[in-house]
């Protein structure tokens, strides 16, 4: 880390440059010792209207505004349509507010040198060295957000940047200065992350997905994706968060080289399979070359950048709630566990159908700026989300599995095979909350769960996915694409589970779900083997729209060498089995309840939240249960 990148690090620490926001600000602001600039001059949040989506960056930044601008004007100039010119030229006057903007700025930055240089050239014409890649990135950031566009990610950032990086190379720029241009466009992504909209502090979106592999099956992982590796490990900040694409001729080292930032308990890199994820998407429909080259998007969601206007996360299967209502109408009525799951499949197509209606005629709203970075918008002046973009499909996520699984488990366990309880005194317990009726509920908690390598309560697990996947995949949304299903369950692992009652697993009313695709809380499952085993027992490619596996492993396993290898072995492990995705938590429970009561001593604690890391003092006081509670099978 040089001086310099030691400096800017200190002053984002510090939190002092937000005394510079004003609310008289006009535009972008430069703080001291930066030179990368454009940011948020007031201090109050964004308010958002669309994203979550990929741009095309790397077409904007190797054209530059002045040529799309050109190509934008000859669309203007060829149409007949009123609606489309009318598009055209809303897109026009935002593309012309940015320029004007920048060429403002530029008067602003004359005592920065490396910036007012830089910006000779871009935003208007297209980057020619590493710096003003990362500079022009850093500007349409900028612009996109305060258009309101929001949960950008920056996708194959070492991808569509490598060209610019061996540019520089072969003009005699050493490996030093790239990294410290790296490290200082990663902090710079941090200054205004406190500005950005989102369900709690963090939440952002700003991640990148480094590696992959093409279309021959060779590896992409390039000298760049492992300089990004590096600068994420030095800094130990929350943003980007990094998103490392694998599969099954991974080599082992770059497991064992991720897993060194787990061991900083950044919560990331989040591992995505590329076995399972390119298939799944090309079963939904996604051009191969397309799936091929999948970024994830805010979270975890599996997207293709560039030419794509998908909206991830739609709606929400609540599968503990469906299970519930299916027991409460006809467990009574079932003299077998089959008879029971009919009910259950034609609950969970019921709510698929609920989902569906619900959004099928909803408008998005349009940001015609952000249609700009998405090919084939500006050729035919049409919205992105109206048809302007080759993709525009619908994910659904799948919240509570394992508790639902669990909880039909149980209902299989103690009411058709050993009779322990009958089906009227296991309604009757639910509708009290187990208040009164404790050894009951011991007695649930004790039967299988998923997470226990049992392939019975895993094929429950089974069982659902089949019957969401069936009813949900490729049903058309309304806007000319399709549905999809994932296993993810974003903040819905507290909202959803708010709605539902007391469940057979044993949960009480209201109480939280499992994060995403994860063993239900407080399950003491037979060690991390046996969750993977559970976990990768179902084929994922049929539900797809992605949603994790989250595992908490203690932070003293990754102390020594041993530990190290073991944890790259397991991630390993988990892919090679046909795992989907993968985010790791090194973490520390009882560190986690002192920063609860003592955040002052803690302020810099980093832990994965959902789909996203954050700093765990800013996050609300539920989020920060949850993660404690999450701990419950490592202690």
């Amino acid at each position: 880390m040089t001086k310099n990148i030691e400096a800017l690090l200190q002053q984002l620490k510090d939190k002092d440059y937000r005394k510079l926001r004003s609310y008289d600000a006009e535009g972008p602001i430069l703080y001291p010792i930066d030179f990368f600039g454009f940011h948020l001059g007031k201090p109050e949040k964004l308010i958002p209207k669309e994203g979550n989506v990929t741009p095309n960056y790397s077409r904007i930044i190797t054209k530059g505004f002045d040529a799309i601008r050109e190509e934008l004007v000859v669309s203007i100039q060829k149409a007949t349509d009123p609606d489309k010119i009318a598009y055209g030229k809303r897109m026009l006057a935002d593309l012309d507010a940015c320029i004007r903007i920048s060429d403002n700025y530029r008067q602003t930055v004359s005592t920065n040198p490396r910036l007012y240089h830089a910006l000779q050239r871009v935003p208007r014409k297209g980057a020619t060295t590493f710096y003003e890649a990362c500079l022009f990135l850093n500007i349409c950031i900028y612009f996109l957000r305060i258009f309101q566009a929001s949960h950008l990610g920056l996708g194959r950032f070492d991808q569509y940047m490598y060209p610019f990086y061996l540019a520089d190379k072969e003009r005699g720029v050493t490996d030093e200065e790239l990294f410290e241009t790296l490290e200082a466009f990663f902090i710079s992504l941090n200054f205004d992350a406190d500005l950005y909209s989102g369900i709690q502090q963090g939440d952002n979106g700003q991640s990148i997905v480094l590696g992959g592999f093409d279309r021959e099956g060779k590896s992409v992982y390039n000298e760049l994706s492992d300089m990004c590796m590096e600068a994420s490990l030095e800094l130990n900040l929350i943003d980007p968060k990094v998103n490392l694409r694998v599969g099954k001729d991974t080599p082992i080292e770059l497991y064992q080289k991720a897993t060194r930032l787990t061991k900083r308990g950044l919560g990331f890199p989040q591992y995505c399979n590329d076995d399972v994820v390119i298939p799944g998407l090309i079963k939904l429909g996604y051009a191969p070359e397309d799936a091929q080259n999948y970024v994830v998007a805010a979270c975890w969601e599996y997207i293709v950048p560039n030419c794509g206007a998908d909206y991830p996360n739609r709606g929400t299967l609540n599968f503990p709630l469906v299970v519930s209502n299916v027991l409460k109408e006809k467990l009574a009525d079932c003299d077998t566990f089959d008879a029971l799951m009919v009910h259950v499949t034609k609950g969970i197509a019921d709510a698929c159908d609920e989902v569906v209606q619900r959004y099928y005629d909803r408008r998005q709203r349009e940001v015609p700026l952000l249609s700009l970075f998405t090919d084939g918008c500006v050729e035919s002046l049409t919205d992105m989300w109206l048809g302007g973009a080759k993709y525009i499909n619908y994910g659904c996520h799948g919240a509570g599995i394992a508790n639902a699984t669990d909880a039909l488990a149980a209902v299989k366990t103690c009411v058709y095979e050993q009779k322990t309880i009958t089906a009227e005194q296991l309604l009757e317990v639910l509708e009290h909350n187990f208040e009164g009726f404790e050894p009951i509920r011991k007695m649930l908690r004790r039967c299988s769960k998923m997470g226990n390598n049992d392939p019975d309560t895993d094929g429950i697990a089974s069982q659902l996915m089949t019957a969401f996947a069936g009813y949900m995949n490729h049903r058309p949304n309304g806007k000319g694409g399709i549905w999809r299903a994932g296993t993810g369950s974003a903040m819905e692992y507290l909202h959803s589970a708010a709605k539902c009652p007391a469940t057979t697993d044993g949960r009480k009313a209201g109480e939280p779900y499992s994060s995403s695709f994860s063993p239900s809380l407080d399950v003491k499952p037979n060690g991390l083997l046996s969750i993977i085993q559970s976990f990768t027992r179902h084929d994922m490619t049929d539900i797809i729209n992605g949603g994790p596996l989250t595992l908490e492993i203690h932070d003293s396993v990754l102390r020594n060498e041993i530990g190290m290898e073991k944890t790259a072995m397991l991630v390993k492990l988990f892919i090679d089995l046909g795992g989907h995705q993968l985010q790791l938590n090194s973490i520390n429970q009882e560190r986690l309840i002192d920063a609860q009561k003592h955040p002052e001593n803690h302020p810099n604690l980093i832990v994965r939240v959902w789909g996203w890391s954050g700093y765990f003092n800013e996050l609300d006081k539920e989020y920060q249960d949850h993660i404690i509670r999450r701990c419950a099978h490592i202690n």
